[in-house]
């Protein structure tokens, strides 16, 4: 690891000054679980760190006007923690929980997950079947995109060089809507996803379909959602038989690779069965809380 300067501003704008007088120099430091591991196994060092887990902008779980806001700072752990999140949004504790070992979940941060952008990544999922938001902070001043907006590629998102990760929201008609998740590794822990997926939705009047969204990970080049399922969903009776038939909708939306882990054709599978799975496991959280 070749050498290098550490900056610990304390304020959103100091980490955008940071970044804007180094840039394409900089990297952020947040929790670090993936940044020090690329650091020692690369020869591109940055020339200067800027460590962002200080600053107060980045940390807290609250509902405010516009939904619940999590800092980007927040840690899978404090995720778990969170009463209102496990009140409101049990997925979001479920999906922490499959991240990493405790000692990862300890320091690991949700923003951290979501610009690291793996297609893998566990957190990705249940956000973007809650229409999750991200404001991102630059030398133009802040911005707020949807959390789907944020995904380029690989291990890309949208972040220019010198703009940062804030925080993220669920909107405020989404907190508390019945969401459900699910990760297949092959391991029990600590093991990348061959196929995660997330499913959310309102229970309207007549007991249909309302708002449905479908998110799934590790079978496209990002986190993606199956639209076309969700249209087939919105507005039909919550029935067996039409979570199938959007499982089955879902195979023909997703891009799904073979590698060491999996072949693409038993990704399909899964992906059929998780989204079924996921649709059920909203409406069996609906009925338990009415």
């Amino acid at each position: 690891m070749r050498a290098f300067d550490y900056i610990a501003p304390d304020s959103t704008e100091s980490v955008v000054a940071a970044l804007a007088a180094h840039s394409p120099n900089a990297r952020l430091l947040g929790g670090g679980t993936d940044l020090i591991v690329d650091l020692k196994h690369t020869s591109n060092t940055p020339k200067v760190l800027v460590d962002v887990s200080q600053v107060e902008d980045f940390h807290g779980i609250e509902m405010t006007d516009r939904g619940l806001r999590i800092g980007s700072m927040v840690t899978h752990t404090e995720i778990m923690k969170s009463e209102i999140i496990q009140k409101e949004l049990p997925a979001m504790v479920d999906a922490a929980h499959t991240v990493g070992a405790v000692q990862t979940r300890n320091l690991g941060t949700l923003g951290g997950n979501l610009v690291t952008c793996v297609p893998s990544m566990d957190s990705g999922p249940t956000l973007l079947a809650l229409d999750a938001l991200v404001t991102i902070a630059g030398p133009k001043g802040s911005r707020q995109i949807t959390l789907e907006e944020f995904f380029v590629g690989p291990r890309k998102t949208c972040l220019e060089p010198d703009e940062v990760l804030v925080d993220i929201i669920i909107p405020k008609e989404n907190v508390g809507k019945p969401t459900h998740f699910l990760k297949f590794g092959l391991r029990k822990g600590q093991a990348l996803a061959l196929v995660n997926a997330a499913a959310s939705f309102h229970v309207g009047d007549g007991n249909i379909f309302s708002a449905p969204r479908i998110a799934l990970g590790a079978v496209a080049p990002v986190v993606m959602r199956a639209t076309k399922a969700e249209d087939f969903l919105a507005g039909k009776e919550i029935t067996e038989a039409n979570m199938a038939e959007a499982g089955e909708i879902a195979v023909t939306e997703i891009k799904p690779i073979t590698d060491f882990r999996a072949s693409k054709e038993y990704r399909r599978e899964l992906v059929a069965v998780f989204t079924r799975r996921c649709l059920a496991g909203a409406y069996a959280l609906h009925q338990s809380r009415a």
